[in-house]
Formats: structure tokens, C-alpha cells, sequence
């Protein structure tokens, strides 16, 4: 018997998660992993909370000030568990969802830092997300005072604001003033690791159906940006949809038509030109 698509449902709760006045980062960043794990079902999303729990239970009871919070959360989790990152984390699409690793104990910088967050908030730490350019970290104490940056990449390893001015710099290629970008907030957090899939996808043509479920996860946050349409229609029509992939291009254009209108004549030809093919 063919197995029920319960993809409505599960986008359905995904899109009532991130509209929550206090959205679940973990259950958000494991309703993401759902999507590309079939067999994460709801004792799984379960037993991936409880791990968290438990990790944070074993944090030192109020360790002290922001430099100790870090230095306990990098001996349990960066030391005792093992949990950082390699190159070789870029290409596998399991460093992207939370429950590979957690069990993998490897991943992303972004998916590392939210397992660090999660755990240190369970825990009572006063810890954030810092969103810097091509590289993600976790602060503890206060963003605008007395803070201390750690890089759950490497380890925990603890960075100064000119260490992470140098991270930037590497990624953007130009000098950077030491200045830390304000915290992240958890559905920024979720976006950009949708961003991540997309672009994983994106270098795989075979995998189409990750960058589309990524897209449209993303189209279900409160806020973001308006040309996932677009991307959207063109990967219906790349995958032969093409009555839908033009219909969501002409609305697109007709969004974008009054700001960019040769954008918008553009798309409406990549339209017709997706009708053609179905005579």
C-alpha cells in the first residue's frame, strides 16, 4: 500500500512553528530535517530533544561569567563529545539537519552553533547567535557589553572580536572593522540554514527536489525575500511543471513590475516560453 503523503501536515506545523512568539530554534531546525529525512518521525524529533536536554544537564551548574560558560560548554561539547567541523562537512546535506548531528556528533557552523545554543540555554547561559559573513559562532554574556565569542566549528574555540573580524575579512575578501554583527534571531538562524541546502542542491542537479523543498520551507517564514518566488517557479518548470512554473512567474512579475519593469517583461517571456513546451 503506497505510503500517505503527509507533506501538507508537516508544512502545516512548520509554518504555525515559525509563527510563534518564542519560535523553537530545534523543533523549527528538526521540521527542517523532516523534510529531507523521511524516516525522522515524531519519536525521532522527540529523541533529539531529549538529547539536548540531556547534554545540558550535564553543563557545570552556573559556571560564572561569560568566559566560563564558553570554556564549559567547549569542555563537554567541544572536548568530551567531540562535536566540531571539517572541509569535508561541506558536502555531505546530513551537516545541515539537526538530528545528524547530534548523532554524528559533525556538521556545519551554523548547525554546530545551534546544538551549542539549544544546550547552553537549556542549561540558563546567556548565549546568542553571531551571523557572520560565510561563518557562524555563539556569544555568551551581553552582544553590547562584556561578551565572549566561541567557534563551535572548532571546537568552542574562543575567538576576540578581531579574531571574528578576521573571519570576515577571509570570506569577504576586504579588511573588516572588529565589530560583531548583533545577535541572530532564531528565524534568521532557520533561513540561513535553508539557504545552506539551497545552495548544497543548487551544485547538484540531481537534486532538485532538496532545493525546492528548501525554497518553499523558506516561503513559509514570516519574513523573506520575495525572489524565493521566482526560484520556485523555475525549478517547477526545471522539473516539468510547467503550467504551474509559469502561472507563479507571471505573478512574480507582476510583483516586481512596477520597481524593475524589464525584470518583470523578462520573467513573463520565461512564461510563454514555459507554456511553449507543453504543445
Amino acid at each position: 500500500m503506497p505510503r500517505r503523503d503527509d507533506t501538507p501536515a508537516r508544512r502545516r506545523r512548520f509554518a504555525e512553528a515559525a509563527r510563534e512568539e518564542r519560535p523553537d530554534l530545534a523543533l523549527l531546525c528538526l521540521l527542517v530535517a523532516q523534510e529531507a529525512d523521511p524516516e525522522l518521525d515524531e519519536d525521532g524529533i522527540d529523541a533529539a530533544q531529549i538529547e539536548l536536554d540531556r547534554l545540558a544537564g550535564l553543563v557545570p551548574y552556573s559556571p560564572g561569567g561569560p568566559g566560563a560558560w564558553a570554556a564549559a560548554l567547549a569542555g563537554l561539547l567541544g572536548d568530551r563529545f567531540d562535536f566540531r567541523g571539517s572541509a569535508a562537512d561541506y558536502r555531505r546535506l546530513e551537516s545541515s539537519l539537526l538530528h545528524e548531528v547530534l548523532r554524528r556528533r559533525r556538521g556545519l557552523p551554523i548547525l554546530l552553533s545551534v546544538v551549542w545554543l539549544e544546550v547552553a540555554r537549556r542549561a540558563g547561559a546567556p548565549v546568542y547567535g553571531v551571523a557572520l559573513p560565510g561563518h557562524f559562532v555563539v556569544g555568551f554574556g551581553d552582544p553590547y557589553g562584556r561578551h565572549v565569542l566561541a567557534d563551535p566549528f572548532d571546537g568552542g574555540r574562543v575567538l576576540s572580536d578581531e579574531d571574528a573580524a578576521l573571519l570576515v575579512a577571509g570570506a569577504l575578501g576586504v579588511p573588516s572593522a572588529a565589530t560583531v554583527p548583533a545577535p541572530a534571531k532564531p528565524l534568521e538562524i532557520v533561513l540561513r540554514i535553508l539557504n545552506n541546502i539551497r545552495a548544497w542542491a543548487a551544485a547538484r542537479p540531481e537534486r532538485t527536489d532538496v532545493q525546492l523543498w528548501a525554497v518553499e520551507l523558506s516561503l513559509l517564514l514570516p519574513s523573506h525575500p520575495a525572489r524565493l518566488r521566482y526560484e520556485r517557479a523555475k525549478l517547477l518548470v526545471e522539473r516539468g511543471d510547467f503550467v504551474a512554473g509559469a502561472k507563479e512567474m507571471e505573478e512574480y512579475a507582476e510583483v516586481v513590475a512596477a520597481m524593475e519593469p524589464n525584470a518583470a517583461e523578462a520573467v513573463r517571456r520565461r512564461a510563454r516560453a514555459a507554456r511553449a513546451r507543453l504543445n
